[in-house]
């Protein structure tokens, strides 16, 4: 990806353009940012309203992986994979009260990429940003693929590529339309998922209480041993708890276009704690306590088919397909839509392709095509290349959001005291304990790199990520350079 100049119209002064630690600044004072209104350009527009981004910050906690992934850390750690969702829970409660504090002073539909601009430099913005919107597309074309999946085993004979092409252009021409049809579209896609996982704590708890009809109540037989697998077997539900937690950054970019950003910010974070003990946590503790950890069915059917099937519900594999589908489906609309706002970010602010920040009737448009090409791009390789090429990509993203977290934490220590200085009013939102949990939150993260590095199945994930944000770093910083030359003159 070549990495332009930044053009006359924004191209800041010296002093203009700030230091580290500062937010840079507009020659009329106002920090730079992408969100709407934007004072040059034409807006992003503001269709987004104080329910959709409810149910989008309920939803966002809810994603195929918890459904069908959690199957293998239940196999791995046993019961303890309560602890192992509890504790990373904790980490990504931590991480989305920084990112909270943030966004809220400073809505953006560039997220962390731009407050990591703002507290850090451009290259840190650039690095964050496209390392992001990568996974967001790559992620785009798993979903597609699984959804088909799905679909063919209802309809068999029909041609799996059929239904990703169909998917593809669906939520491809839901993200073009007004913002408005994308918050639909997740408004509607998070009431199911909420639906569902919440019948199913309902269903679950009765069972565990013993006064479901026709269900007796397991106890605690269930839950012994802890920890079956020792401590090796909690380290891999650990990591496989961790990767869960993707997509609660969708909130943030989408305030951006609501009617209110900071509102809709401050609400999203302050009910992020018991979203994830109730959906993650909760769920977790119901599967161990209904059904034998090391259970054929929890690997091979799913943990929440094999819960369901102990509790006598008839085709609880067919009703969990259609939730998985759904929650697939969601997961395609909110990635096209946060891919697309995080490549107009970076675009608005000197780091990218030009035509990819074009704002037609309130949406970045080309951006929109641009990330749904990358992703049909992706469902292509998984095709043609699924030993070398795809899976390098795969390896190359998979640790993605976890070094989206560390621009978060370091982001927020800086800029932090640059509000305490300058506009305490802008928090409105503030980081519990601040410094010392967001230098927990550091430690964390710096746990789970040490324990990828120490297992052979993500080990070479955490290197190729930190191949690709050296890289990415890398341009970012040439990029930062070549503006300050041009800047100065030299």
């Amino acid at each position: 990806m070549s990495v332009p100049r930044p053009s006359p119209e924004t191209t800041e002064t010296p002093e203009a353009a700030g230091t580290p630690g500062r937010p840079p600044r507009h020659q009329d004072g106002v920090p730079p940012g992408d969100g709407a209104p934007l004072r040059d350009g034409v807006p992003l527009s503001q269709g987004l309203k104080q329910r959709h981004l409810s149910m989008i910050a309920l939803g966002g906690v809810i994603g195929a992986g918890l459904f069908v992934g959690s199957g293998a850390g239940i196999a791995a750690a046993g019961p303890s994979i309560v602890l192992a969702y509890a504790l990373s829970g904790l980490l990504v409660m931590l991480v989305m009260r920084m990112l909270g504090e943030m966004s809220a002073a400073y809505p953006s539909s560039g997220s962390f990429s731009a407050h990591a601009e703002r507290a850090i430099g451009p290259w840190a913005g650039f690095a964050s940003g496209w390392a992001f919107w990568v996974l967001l597309c790559t992620a785009v074309g798993l979903e597609a693929i699984g959804a088909a999946k799905i679909v063919t085993g209802w309809l068999p004979g029909t041609p799996e590529w059929a239904w990703v092409a169909l998917f593809m252009v669906m939520f491809c021409a839901a993200n073009l339309a007004a913002v408005k049809k994308f918050g639909e579209f997740e408004f509607w896609f998070a009431a199911l998922k909420v639906g569902a996982i919440s019948l199913f704590l309902v269903l679950g708890v009765l069972a565990v209480a013993g006064v479901l009809p026709g269900t007796d109540s397991p106890g605690a037989s269930n839950l012994t041993p802890l920890l079956p697998n020792g401590g090796e077997g909690l380290v891999i539900g650990l990591l496989a708890s961790v990767f869960a937690y993707g997509g609660l950054e969708t909130v943030t970019i989408a305030a951006a276009e609501s009617e209110d950003p900071v509102k809709g910010v401050a609400s999203a974070v302050r009910t992020a704690m018991w979203r994830i003990a109730l959906f993650y946590i909760g769920s977790m503790a119901v599967v161990v306590t209904l059904v034998p950890w090391d259970s054929p069915a929890v690997v091979e059917q799913g943990p929440y088919v094999a819960a369901l099937e102990r509790l006598g519900i008839p085709g609880a594999g067919q009703l969990m397909n259609v939730v998985v589908l759904v929650a697939l489906l969601s997961a395609m609309n909110a990635n096209i839509y946060g891919a697309s706002r995080i490549g107009y970010s970076l675009v608005r602010r000197g780091q990218g392709p030009k035509v990819l920040g074009r704002v037609s009737a309130g949406v970045p448009r080309v951006a929109v095509l641009a990330s749904s090409v990358f992703g049909f791009l992706c469902v292509l390789l998984s095709y043609w290349r699924p030993d070398d090429v795809f899976s390098w990509l795969l390896n190359m993203i998979g640790a993605v959001i976890l070094v989206v977290w560390v621009f978060i934490a370091v982001s927020q220590l800086r800029l932090r005291r640059v509000l305490e200085r300058e506009a305490p009013e802008k928090l409105v939102v503030r980081m519990w304990a601040f410094p010392v949990l967001t230098w927990i939150a550091l430690a964390g993260m710096a746990a789970v790199f040490v324990l990828m590095a120490r297992e052979p199945g993500t080990r070479v994930q955490l290197y190729s990520t930190g191949a690709m944000t050296l890289a990415l770093g890398a341009a970012g910083y040439v990029w930062q350079r070549s503006g300050a030359r041009t800047r100065t003159g030299d």
